[in-house]
């Protein structure tokens, strides 16, 4: 029998896997909000040139020695098998049912950013404010962002993956919206959907190598912040949070459209309030309070031991 706290673990990153399939919500909150933010970074950043030359000795057991292994194996395969088992899932609902989809993250983010805003000691104090205004207004800037066409060549693959995994641990901050501002969402998408294509497999490799390479030495930069200013880190994380609420509102008018790979991309949009109350705005409202809800029942498995 798997035991009880590998299943959490499970659990908690099958949240970050969902999280990561939308463009504009992070798995990077999910592991804010479930209290394994700090060891999730911690975890990451043991990974170093030790563990990759016992790798190619085959030395795999000490290798797995060196790291948080216990807490890695449960969630990565939670993580793994979300964006497998519901990435079609969750695009259907955000294709057929995309007001109800945005209001449940807009409640999640929402209330994560109450919940996450309560650990910070001294929040009003003029620095941990600072931190946070600067936070949003990047957070904010990100996601207004307008997506563009960039070069398919193997250094923007190799980058793009890079600074969409940094982002994919950024609470506020989506991994795949910033393909999507980068050109790349669609390319690599594709090449996942046809992995034994050679083609596909080039990319993939690529990619995946800019991910490990990115997720390595932002991990390690993250971790020195947060070892050594962790007060103010996590102000600024929860102004990314704050910062990307603008991209999760539920209502939105399509001002400029693009079409890519025989698709259409939204390149401009604006925020809107409904004009009167409706059925569609009392559900929304509804699953704004149930996307409050989760965040409560994930801040209750936090407080399980691990």
């Amino acid at each position: 029998m798997i035991p009880k706290n590998k299943l959490i673990l499970f659990a908690k990153g099958f949240s970050m896997g969902v999280a990561d399939i939308v463009p504009g919500v992070s798995g990077g909150t999910i592991a804010l909000v479930t209290g394994i933010y700090d060891e999730l970074i911690k975890s990451i950043s043991s990974i170093n040139k030790s563990f990759f030359q016992n790798i190619l000795k085959l030395n795999i057991k000490e290798a797995l020695n060196q790291i948080n292994i216990a807490f890695l194996l449960p969630l990565i395969c939670g993580i793994g098998f979300a964006i497998i088992s519901m990435s079609r899932i969750m695009h259907f609902f955000m294709s057929e049912y995309s007001v109800y989809t945005w209001s449940l993250f807009f409640g999640l983010i929402l209330s994560s950013i109450i919940y996450v805003s309560k650990t910070i000691e001294n929040i009003f104090s003029p620095k941990k404010m600072i931190g946070i205004i600067l936070g949003t207004i990047i957070g904010y800037a990100v996601v207004s962002l307008i997506p563009v066409q960039t070069s398919e060549a193997s250094w923007m693959i190799f980058l793009s993956g890079s600074i969409a995994i940094c982002a994919m641990i950024l609470p506020g901050i989506s991994g795949s919206f910033i393909l999507l501002i980068l050109g790349k969402y669609l390319f690599v998408t594709s090449a996942i959907k046809n992995p034994f294509l050679m083609e596909s497999l080039s990319i993939i490799a690529i990619f995946g190598g800019g991910c490990i390479v990115g997720l390595l030495l932002f991990s390690k930069l993250l971790n020195y912040l947060l070892n050594n200013f962790h007060g103010m880190t996590m102000a600024v994380l929860t102004g990314f949070m704050i910062g990307s609420m603008k991209k999760i509102w539920p209502w939105k008018e399509v001002l400029e459209t693009t079409m890519i790979r025989g698709k259409v991309h939204v390149l401009k949009e604006m925020n809107t309030v409904p004009n009167e109350i409706n059925t569609e705005v009392i559900l929304a409202v509804f699953f704004m309070i149930l996307g409050v809800s989760l965040v409560l029942i994930l801040e209750k498995m936090s407080k399980k031991s691990i």
